[in-house]
């Protein structure tokens, strides 16, 4: 699976994007999604994830209440709406897809590296101050 992120770009602080992720495959099955990001210098880190019929999200604690993961399976997409950007947010966002052995995934479990095995390669973001 091919996972292909758009959206990223240069913002000023207090500004919006919207990134967007969509999957190329023939056949397409729900699977937890989630978007993680990295910035220079340090480790990767768990931004936002949705379960595979979006019943369920969770958010890493420095972006809840600004951003929004939503999904479309019929569109084989999942998008992350970031509000009130800050230069902190400057990063790689990347798109991680799981499989069926992580197809119950809900709740914190989003969060985990783990239960995610195909990954994009991400697009920049950049917050101005």
């Amino acid at each position: 699976v091919q996972l292909q992120a758009s959206g990223g770009g240069l913002v000023q602080a207090g500004g919006s994007l919207r990134l967007s992720c969509v999957a190329v495959k023939r056949t397409f099955n729900p699977y937890p999604m989630a978007w993680f990001r990295q910035a220079p210098g340090k480790e990767r880190e768990f931004v936002a994830g949705v379960s595979w019929n979006a019943g369920s999200t969770y958010y890493a604690h420095s972006v809840k209440g600004r951003f929004t993961i939503s999904r479309d399976n019929a569109k084989k997409t999942v998008s992350l709406q970031m509000n009130s950007l800050k230069p902190e947010d400057t990063a790689v966002y990347i798109c991680a897809m799981g499989t069926s052995a992580t197809l119950d995934t809900t709740g914190q479990a989003l969060s985990r590296e783990y239960v995610y095995e195909f990954w994009g390669q991400g697009t920049q973001v950049t917050v101005s101050s």
